[in-house]
């Protein structure tokens, strides 16, 4: 990522996984990653996807949301578009072999491929080999997936080395663990009935290859040295195990105990305990045992729940147990040996100093692992999974073919407005009437649909929009105060008594553009009478953008009324302003009007080129020509395409351009800057540059994905992984008047092109841009 590239904000996230009460180490997993994400940030939403095995019906807590049948191959596709529809920033999954169904579960990929968020998925077991369908579905995986999870380095390497994914693309991240104090075993032994018992402990869903009867075996020679040991093994039999074959294994680990006459040193509690009675059991346990029979065991949560607990574990050598007991955390036997276990496990029992001192090692090793630590390298990880989804320098790359340029239509506004006007927001194409109405947008309007009808594309229908729009702007004017009024809601009250000094200037600006080019004599006659009211009222303008949108109109109405000395005294007032802005914030490498770079930043060059145009200022031109220079330069990205100043650099001064996130409306804005900058100049690039502004709705950007929609609607902008799929007036208005200019662009001869930008719409190199 280069330089100017920031985390972008993860304010809601899917996670997917087993939950409880389904009973099983991954359903904990994810409850407990669940509420450290939320204890981390309170105010991050949590969509929760739970998988539900065959035959099972969980009552799921309010947390779930979603539930997935594990071998309903459609619940994955129609899971997929419910997610989706709650557009997280990200997804995090949680996968683990024989909790999807399909091949190797191949179902899950029916899923993940359909998501628009960047995955994250945690890998709880790595295989080093594995069958063809399970390598399959974890090469399918881990191409769809922004970012993989390990809970141990030899998990990355094993990634690496076998499956050939970039070491770059996999974090390591270690299994949660509560954080607790370090405790003295005497502490919670008693709750149990063993006081003044040595206990030692294995903890976990029942299951063969967990190795209990090597460790049962040990005892006979540990109660001869430590005839007050008791071994408890903890945890109810694994549920899978249990519907094949029933208690069978538990039962011959009684056998063996009673054969070897145990019983009293012996305990199973055949429990699927809750989080803090297995925190008691383990703090009251002196020996914590894991005596698994395979070292292909990547991540044990029983182990890291234990070292973090300060536990004294004795341990065979699994890849897991390797990584986290290295460094004197605990002690490491041959696999399937009896008499090596109870020589860890007796010399641990006798040495308290020892057993002591790894104790400490293991609790300190197992602060980096607490859950409110491991939230944050997952919230970390995901703003870099949002950053991840695209190539800083690389070339745009077009997930579909491009499209021809789409023909201007007025169906996505139509589709906004109602009697009173544009509404200002909508949730996907659906206008959100909780916003209500502004000044800003039925002003934009006013100009597009005055447009629309000048340039003949639709008889009636943009003509009987455009009287919605002015009777809108008619009533935002405050006769009394001599003000715009900017924000209405949806039962028509006016939110404030005056509007802003940008909501005033796009008024005068659509009142002058309505008078220039609408055929409908009596709304020239309406916009002419209430510009004149509104000019008389102007001159307290003093924003850049306001005085900028104010010069956009006032030179629209001076092409109409070129007498009018109200209208031309405002105009050189307000562009011999902008001028001054210009040259008193230049400075090596900011060739700008004012010390930041913000929103429709394009139009305070054009302001003042068709300034210039009007009063035949060469000085006005070459500066504004300089300025829309540098902000060209800022605006392209090093592959070349277009890359509009994203909202992140809202308030920085003097810094280079951040880039998201990229709304439509500058865009349009460029567009219509650099049609004036080729009016003004006669010089070709101009035109490259706004073809350039315009393919960026069509895909040509950072991401490659296209913001313009089929029915001439726009999303809200282009984030940092996707676009924004709310389609509100702005971007809607910004897209159309775009489309607009680009059928100029086609159409016209170069002649007509340059008087249609002197009247209607309108390369030095410097450090900060370069």
């Amino acid at each position: 990522m280069g330089p100017d590239v920031i985390a972008p904000p993860v304010r809601h996230v899917g996670l997917i996984g087993n939950f409880p009460p389904r009973r099983c180490g991954l359903a904990t997993f994810t409850a407990d990653l669940h509420s450290a994400l939320r204890t981390a940030d309170p105010d991050l939403a949590l969509s929760t996807v739970a998988m539900t095995d065959p035959g099972a019906q969980h009552s799921y807590p309010a947390e779930v949301g979603y539930e997935i049948g594990q071998d309903d191959p459609h619940g994955y596709v129609a899971a997929a578009e419910h997610i989706n529809a709650l557009n997280p920033d990200v997804v995090c999954l949680q996968h683990e072999f024989g909790i999807f169904g399909g091949p190797a579960g191949d179902h899950i990929l029916g899923l993940v491929e359909r998501l628009r968020a960047p995955v994250v998925t945690t890998l709880h077991t790595v295989l080093t080999a594995g069958n063809a369908d399970q390598r399959r579905v974890m090469s399918a995986l881990a191409d769809a997936s922004s970012r993989l999870v390990v809970m141990t380095e030899m998990g990355r390497d094993i990634l690496a080395r076998d499956m050939g994914v970039a070491k770059d693309k996999i974090a390591v991240i270690p299994h949660g663990i509560p954080d607790l104090p370090f405790l003295d075993p005497a502490f919670e032994k008693h709750s149990f009935g063993l006081e003044g018992r040595k206990v030692a402990l294995t903890f976990g869903l029942l299951s063969p290859g967990k190795g209990i009867e090597m460790m049962i075996a040990a005892l006979p020679e540990l109660v001869r040295q430590h005839p007050d040991l008791v071994y408890v093994v903890l945890g109810a039999t694994h549920p899978h195990l249990l519907a094949r074959e029933g208690e069978a294994y538990r039962e011959d680990l009684e056998a063996q105990v009673r054969k070897l006459g145990l019983e009293h040193h012996v305990r199973f509690v055949n429990e699927f305990v809750d989080a803090p009675t297995l925190q008691a059991w383990l703090s009251a346990s002196d020996i914590y045992v894991t005596p698994y029979l395979s070292e292909a065991q990547i991540t044990s949560g029983t182990l890291a729940y234990s070292v973090g607990l300060g536990k004294a574990v004795v341990s065979t050598p699994y890849w897991h147990a390797q990584e986290l007991l290295a460094g004197e955390r605990g002690e490491l036997v041959p696999f399937a040996s009896p008499d090596a276990l109870a020589k860890a496990v007796g010399a641990l029992l006798t040495d308290g100093p020892r057993r002591d001192r790894l104790r400490r090692n293991a609790y300190q090793a197992g602060r980096s692992m607490t859950w409110p630590v491991v939230a944050q390298s997952y919230l970390g990880l995901f703003a870099q999974a949002r950053l991840g989804q695209r190539d800083e320098e690389g070339p745009v790359r077009l997930r579909t073919a491009a499209p021809p340029p789409p023909e201007p239509t007025m169906s996505a506004v139509a589709r906004m407005t109602d009697g009173c006007g544009m509404l200002q927001h909508s949730r996907s194409t659906v206008a959100d009437r909780r916003h209500g109405y502004c000044l800003d947008d039925n002003a934009r309007a006013l100009m597009l649909a005055s447009d629309f009808h000048a340039e003949g594309l639709v008889e009636s229908r943009p003509a009987d929009l455009a009287k919605i729009y002015a009777s809108f702007v008619d009533y935002a004017w405050d006769e009394a105060g001599g003000r715009f009024r900017n924000f209405m809601d949806y039962d028509r009250h006016w939110l404030e008594a005056e509007g802003s000094q940008d909501s005033f200037g796009r008024g005068l600006w659509a009142l002058g553009r309505t008078v220039r080019v609408t055929r409908d004599h009596g709304l020239k006659l309406w916009a002419t009478a209430l510009a004149d009211k509104v000019m008389a009222e102007s001159s307290f303008l003093e924003s850049p953008r306001a005085e900028a949108f104010a010069v956009l109109g006032l030179a629209d109405w001076l092409a109409v009324y070129p007498g009018h000395r109200p209208a031309r005294r405002l105009l050189e007032t307000f562009s011999n302003r902008l001028l001054e802005r210009l040259r008193a914030e230049r400075r090596d490498g900011w060739v700008w009007f004012e010390p930041v770079l913000a929103y429709d930043n394009a139009r305070l060059p054009e302001a003042l080129l068709r300034a210039g145009a009007t009063f035949e200022r060469t000085d006005m031109r070459d500066e504004a020509l300089a300025a829309l220079t540098w902000l060209v330069r800022c605006q392209t990205a090093p592959a070349g395409y277009f890359r509009p100043v994203g909202t992140d650099s809202f308030g920085h001064r003097y810094l280079s351009p951040k880039p998201f996130d990229q709304q439509p409306l500058e865009a349009w804005a460029t567009m219509d800057a650099c049609i004036a900058a080729h009016a003004a100049s006669g010089e070709e690039h101009w035109l490259e540059e706004a073809e350039k502004a315009f393919a960026w709705y069509l895909g040509a950007n950072d991401l490659g994905l296209r913001l313009a929609t089929p029915d001439g609607g726009c999303y809200d902008g282009l984030q940092v992984d996707r676009v924004n799929l709310n389609q509100g007036a702005e971007s809607i208005l910004a897209f159309q008047f775009a489309a607009l200019a680009a059928r100029r662009l086609r159409k016209a001869s170069p002649r007509e092109l340059g008087a249609s930008a002197a009247g209607c719409n309108g390369s030095a190199e410097v450090a900060v841009c370069s």
